[in-house]
């Protein structure tokens, strides 16, 4: 091995980061056996965290720029080192670079239906599928929490720890909010808003923070939709004639698939036509009872004269003859007397 060779593996001068692998979010640099050159420099970019970690403690950490590594500028290192301020040898010390780049376009679902608790259907069981997007926020917390001590740490490896993270906020968010399940089914931006809240706090804890989170689908178990159907046809029932409508609306296409069934509905709607004459019947007679109340004594003594009048009593009899409950000799017996009255 040449001189420049053992010098080049023992003495690191530059520490940076070129990021030339998509989806890596932490990135241990490789020290082998090298020191890190007293003085030497370090290049943190835009949109990247450098941290230096002794013997498994987080010491000193860098936001973007170019730093003169020295006990000035490592000071919680040169603490936990006990280096006094003549320190100017080489050192050890694992760096691990963070991108802080904004994830975008992560996909979310869930595999498995999850129950939530609901005010109006106690439980029910949903799929729901969407887009959101995360960074690093907090190097220091993501690294003791999740990444750890790998050489390389993916989007793929901390996205399959979140999957888990989402479902239990989802049941936990929605089973709490207070919302009927319908409201939030109807207002997908309101379900996110809640979701996105909880989750935002969740994520806090890793060193994560979330950028945005949305549902773009929600799918529902069979029994559920069903539910949902009557729920809505019930509330047709406000408006009678509607509901009839609609229940008869149904019935016809499944009585035409049994044998007699058609006829069977026509009874139905024969019987729902009668209940509603005489409920309207019976409305007219209760707002006729006061009005019939007051002029019943005025109607009866006009009836009465009405009754006796000799053209109504020749109508009476003309009738009963027709019928054949009189003779002919009765009726022009009848029939004179009342030309008697009538001419004097």
């Amino acid at each position: 091995m040449s001189l420049s060779s053992f010098i080049k593996k023992q003495f690191i001068d530059i520490l940076e980061w070129t990021e030339d692998t998509e989806g890596v979010l932490a990135w241990r640099y490789p020290m082998e056996d090298n020191e890190i050159q007293y003085g030497g420099s370090l290049t943190v970019r835009e949109s990247q965290v450098a941290v230096f970690v002794n013997e498994g403690k987080v010491a000193d950490v860098f936001g973007p720029g170019m730093y003169k590594l020295t006990t000035q500028t490592l000071p919680v290192l040169t603490y936990l080192k006990n280096w006094d301020k003549l320190f100017e040898s080489p050192f050890k010390s694992d760096v691990y670079f963070f991108s802080t780049r904004i994830q975008t376009g992560r996909k979310w679902g869930t595999p498995q239906a999850i129950t939530i608790r609901d005010t109006d259907f106690g439980m029910v069981r949903l799929r729901a599928f969407g887009m959101y997007s995360y960074r690093v926020t907090d190097a220091k917390k993501f690294y003791t929490e999740l990444s750890g001590t790998r050489e390389l740490y993916t989007r793929d490896d901390v996205e399959e720890q979140l999957r888990g993270i989402i479902m239990a906020t989802m049941a936990s968010s929605l089973g709490t909010s207070g919302v009927p399940f319908l409201d939030m089914a109807a207002n997908q931006a309101l379900m996110a808003s809640k979701i996105k809240a909880d989750f935002t706090v969740a994520l806090e804890r890793y060193g994560l923070g979330l950028d945005e989170f949305n549902v773009s689908s929600i799918s529902l178990p069979e029994e559920l939709q069903a539910a949902l159907d009557k729920r809505i046809a019930m509330g047709m029932a406000g408006d009678l004639g509607k509901y009839t409508q609609f229940q008869v609306a149904n019935s016809i296409p499944l009585a035409a698939q049994n044998e007699g069934g058609l006829a069977g509905v026509g009874a139905g709607l024969s019987a729902g036509m009668v209940f509603g004459q005489t409920m309207a019947q019976g409305m007219a007679q209760a707002m006729q009872t006061g009005a019939g109340a007051a002029v019943a004594p005025v109607a009866a003594a006009a009836a009465a004269p009405a009754a006796d009048a000799p053209e109504a009593r020749l109508e009476k009899l003309k009738t009963m003859l027709d019928k054949g409950l009189i003779t002919q000799a009765d009726y022009d017996t009848a029939k004179t007397e009342v030309l008697k009255k009538l001419i004097g």
